[in-house]
């Protein structure tokens, strides 16, 4: 998905950011892939672009953005946190192999908090449910070869 500068700036003021040009391209670059990257990925690709930006600049913006609720962080494996700029509600399936990550967009499964027989002194904001196993490319490298 492309988004354009002008997409950005009205994200940005409606959530009482200021538009930088760094700023900019790092939401741009997240916003419009769906591998969930890490800081690391943004700043080696935004870099690029901006080759003055600092690894700081990218972790800096990354929290910015977070606060804002224009990104959210995921992190299944607690080696490194990945982002991701889609913070409608989905879901995600999560490859034990080369731990790709997958958005899955699924109405039945956003209307399982409602559902669910919660304690009534808990307070539910948000739910994610993830699934675990193997992308096709895991699974087609596990298969025995033949001779």
């Amino acid at each position: 998905m492309t988004i354009s500068q002008e997409d950005i700036r009205t994200r940005f003021k409606s959530h009482g950011l200021k538009v930088t040009p760094q700023r900019a391209a790092i939401y741009k670059a997240l916003a419009e892939t769906t591998s969930h990257p890490t800081a690391e990925t943004l700043f080696q690709q935004v870099s690029k672009d901006y080759p003055m930006i600092s690894p700081n600049t990218v972790y800096y913006t990354l929290s910015t953005l977070k606060g804002a609720g224009l990104v959210k962080e995921v992190n299944y494996w607690h080696d490194g946190a990945r982002f991701d700029a889609n913070v409608t509600p989905h879901h995600h399936l999560i490859c034990l192999g080369c731990r790709a990550i997958f958005d899955i967009e699924d109405r039945v499964l956003n209307q399982i908090q409602h559902k669910a027989k919660l304690p009534k002194h808990f307070q539910v904001l948000s739910h994610q449910v993830e699934f675990y196993g193997y992308c096709a490319s895991c699974q087609k490298a596990q298969l025995p070869h033949k001779k």
